[in-house]
């Protein structure tokens, strides 16, 4: 028996070249900072596509820590975050998760969307988020102590909360919570503009309409014009595809297949863009 960290490690990811671009809208950056250096783990609640993984890519590079990801989904297991033995050749080998592997060299571990993971995976979190800062391996019979840098962030939507998904009470109050929603106009048209390539004037229409298409959501829509769809629909813009064209497959097609709806929504893209 032997053990091989190796794949693991090899998904660490370190930060380096340019910072990714965050616009803060509140004061997020300096709660993270703090519970940082307190070393307190964070939950960060909000719709998809308001900027959550990108703040923690953002607050990765500002600190100078790795970052390990993982997309977290129903079948997820613990033994996926945590490690395994699997079997090479006629030896049997410990392999670490991503959740050893950045316990032991300090990075960050992001678990994004937690509840879509099962309840009895995410209970293996819980030695983390607490003074012990520390990790069973109970597969191997050891337990591990966090690196000093090491940090747990998890993320979810409450706007996908149901009984069945969403994180039990114990869990909740193990983190600091930050609150994400979709930026202010202000600070949403800068940036469409600067990540898309379009320049501020269309951005200003293209965020102006989803404000307004964002009122839908009380109509029908489960979801709303995100802050990533205004951005894919910029870049195709940018890139020469007709700005109403641009809208409907990369916002409304996505949002609904509800052809009542994608004419409503299609009706305020034209009045701002049209």
């Amino acid at each position: 028996m032997s053990v091989n960290q190796g794949a693991s490690r090899d998904a660490v990811r370190m930060p380096g070249g340019e910072a990714p671009f965050y616009q803060p809208v509140g004061n997020e950056v300096e709660i993270f900072e703090t519970a940082y250096r307190k070393r307190l783990p964070v939950m960060l609640k909000g719709p998809t596509g308001c900027g959550k993984t990108r703040f923690v890519e953002y607050m990765a590079h500002r600190l100078s820590r790795p970052l390990v990801t993982v997309a977290c989904h129903e079948d997820l297991t613990s033994s996926d975050l945590v490690g395994r033995f699997l079997l090479e050749g006629a030896e049997t080998v410990w392999q670490d998760g991503p959740l050893t592997t950045a316990a032991k060299v300090g990075a960050f571990c992001y678990l994004d969307e937690i509840v879509e993971a099962r309840t009895d995976t995410t209970v293996v979190i819980h030695p983390l988020t607490d003074h012990r800062r520390h990790l069973p391996l109970e597969k191997r019979g050891e337990e591990i102590e966090a690196h000093k840098d090491f940090m747990l962030v998890i993320s979810y939507n409450p706007g996908y909360q149901t009984v069945l998904k969403d994180l039990k009470p114990s869990t909740k109050q193990r983190f600091v919570a930050l609150t994400f929603d979709y930026p202010p106009e202000e600070k949403e048209i800068p940036i469409v503009a600067r990540e898309s390539g379009l320049d501020q004037a269309l951005a200003a229409k293209l965020v102006a309409a989803a404000r307004k298409a964002r009122n839908l959501k009380d109509h029908g829509l489960q979801e709303v014009t995100s802050t990533r769809a205004l951005v894919y629909a910029g870049s195709l813009i940018s890139g020469g595809v007709p700005p109403l064209e641009a809208c409907l497959v990369a916002i409304v097609n996505p949002q609904t297949d509800d052809p009542e709806l994608v004419e409503a929504l299609m009706e305020i893209f034209r009045a701002h863009l049209g």
